[in-house]
């Protein structure tokens, strides 16, 4: 053994020596293990991540600082040469993606290139249709919304190259009901919109009183709380009263509204995502003939009504085609049969969004950031008890702590004061001040901290927080928005919510503990779709973790009240 490295050493040595006679000494196989020693030694595996640099972020407006339209967006560089990319076909964008090593951007994590390449059989005369995953209802989420906001182009160019790579000539944006300007440009008087709330029709739009107006503004305001491009104008008059419950309201309103002294005011709109489209049609970016490429393509907008089950990706296709948004039994899965009985693709809003970055710049550009199997940039909210909630796009693998540190402004009284963090949406389990030290902020590390990287949602909660309550909450919330039709979730998170509003109380036995954590075992993997998973983790990682904070309620209850066990009806 001693020879053979000895002689292993010796041409080694003498390759760098002379390496033309020595390289003719040494095997193929040898010369081959050792070109690729060298370039190992010449790129060293990275071990930091982050900060992004300005010149690699995606989404460039994110913050609204720019205009939104057609004009801003090819400033800023989208629908660059998107003709050269339908051009060069299906194979090779879909090679790009899964060089790039993207993975879905919604919670699963799958990989892109993979999925879109379930699209590319042969074909059997069905059209083929891309799904837009825009139902963002996973509590603190919001990064989709930030892209139909102020990068709208970014999305509809992601649904013409996503759509060339699958060979579908349609896209649907399936857009949450509660994100109404992120959806609409349609100018509407405002006492059609009075009407779609009371259900009455009318033939006439006569003037709107400012009182009735007001009225409605009273009633609908808490739904559509979100900014919106509109400004108010007068002839003589001051703006109209609690106009600005309206900005937030109505969205999309063009209409006289008459006051007591009959004095004229106009609502305008600046309209927001269909407007990205209308401007993409006319521009023959999308269409016929898209981009000048010969290929059809066209993208169209629906809206939900506000079901969180919709974000499922069959419930969404049973609601974009007018029935109940249930999941489906899979399979088949909607690859085979989706929308309309058609192949289907459904995919979040930020893995189409940033499918034309990578074709423009390159899968290898894309999968420089992060580590292997977590590449690529990602954008994270970040709310909850932290100086400076935002959103921002940030490279994959990022420490937790460095992300909240250098763009939430830190946690709320110094790091010092961390309960613990949601990494990934209010499904996801929370984990423990000690684990968000060091972990890192992709899918792998943070299923080796048994929680997981979702949305990328961080919810940071320090020592001011009732975490029991917080986790019941949850329980609670998922225990509405359950669709009821599998046994283990319409039952199980029913009994769950109950007991943890126990725990809140601590009117409950310490054996409960177990006896949750064992029903919340029943409930995962046991449901058509992850609502199931999704209502169980919480419980899990508060269990897990913070079992000496339950204990220690339900010891302080008994000291104020008689002990007993409690006493449950189980069935």
């Amino acid at each position: 053994m001693a020879g053979r490295m000895l002689t292993l050493r010796r041409m080694l040595a003498s390759t760098g020596a002379h390496s033309a006679a020595a390289q003719q000494c040494v095997s193929p196989h040898l010369a081959q293990r050792y070109s690729t020693a060298a370039k190992q030694q010449e790129n060293p595996k990275k071990t930091t991540f982050g900060p992004l640099s300005d010149q690699d972020r995606i989404f460039t407006n994110l913050y609204g600082r720019h205009d939104w339209s057609l004009k801003g967006a090819l400033r800023r560089g989208d629908w660059y040469k998107t003709k050269e990319i339908l051009l060069k076909g299906t194979d090779w964008i879909l090679n790009e993606v899964k060089v790039s090593g993207l993975r879905g951007r919604g919670g699963a994590g799958f990989p892109t290139g993979m999925k879109w390449g379930f699209m590319n059989k042969p074909s059997d005369g069905r059209p083929k249709y891309l799904v837009v995953n825009a139902d963002e209802g996973e509590p603190g989420t919001c990064k989709d919304r930030e892209i139909m906001r102020h990068d709208p182009h970014k999305l509809v160019e992601g649904c013409l190259v996503a759509g060339r790579a699958m060979g579908a000539h349609a896209a649907y944006i399936y857009i949450r009901g509660e994100f109404y300007n992120e959806s609409s440009n349609t100018q509407v008087r405002v006492l059609q919109r009075v009407l779609q709330y009371t259900g009455q029709s009318s033939t006439t739009s006569p003037p709107i009183h400012r009182s009735v107006l007001q009225r409605v503004l009273q009633y609908t305001g808490q739904f559509y709380n979100e900014s919106s491009n509109i400004h108010v104008s007068s002839t003589t008059s001051p703006p109209i009263h609690r106009s600005d419950y309206l900005l937030r309201l109505v969205g999309v309103l063009s209409s006289p509204v008459s006051s007591t002294n009959e004095h004229t005011h106009t609502l305008t709109v600046c309209p927001v995502h269909q407007v990205a489209i209308n401007e993409a049609y006319a521009a023959g970016l999308i269409g016929k003939n898209a981009c000048g490429s010969g290929y059809d393509f066209d993208v169209f907008v629906m809206r939900g009504a506000g079901a969180y089950i919709c974000g499922e990706e069959t419930a969404l296709i049973e609601s974009l085609e007018g029935k109940q948004g249930k999941p489906r039994l899979k399979p088949p899965f909607p690859a085979d049969i989706g929308v309309f009985g058609c192949p289907t693709t459904v995919a979040n809003v930020e893995t189409v969004a940033v499918a034309p970055a990578i074709c423009r710049r390159g899968g290898a550009w894309f999968a420089s950031f992060g580590r292997e199997r977590n590449t690529g940039t990602k954008l994270f909210n970040i709310s909850g008890h932290v100086n400076t909630p935002c959103t921002v796009e940030e490279e994959m693998s990022i420490p937790l702590r460095e992300l909240i540190e250098r763009h939430a402004g830190g946690v709320r009284g110094g790091w010092d004061n961390l309960l613990g963090v949601i990494p990934g949406g209010s499904s996801t389990p929370i984990i423990p001040r000690s684990v968000c030290d060091d972990v890192m902020m992709d899918f792998d590390d943070l299923v080796r901290a048994e929680s997981a990287l979702g949305t990328a949602a961080v919810i940071v909660m320090d020592k001011s927080t009732d975490v029991i309550r917080a986790i019941a909450r949850l329980v609670e919330f998922y225990k509405h928005e359950s669709c009821g039709q599998c046994t283990p979730c319409r039952e199980g998170v029913d009994w769950m919510d109950k007991m943890m509003w126990r725990f809140v109380r601590g009117d409950a036995a310490n054996s409960e503990i177990d006896m949750i954590w064992e029903l919340s075992k029943q409930i995962e993997g046991h449901t058509i779709c992850a609502l199931g998973d999704g209502a169980a983790w919480p419980v899990q990682g508060l269990v897990r973790h913070f079992r000496p904070v339950m204990e220690s309620r339900i010891s302080e209850y008994h000291k104020k009240n008689p002990a007993r066990e409690a006493d449950i009806e189980m069935i």
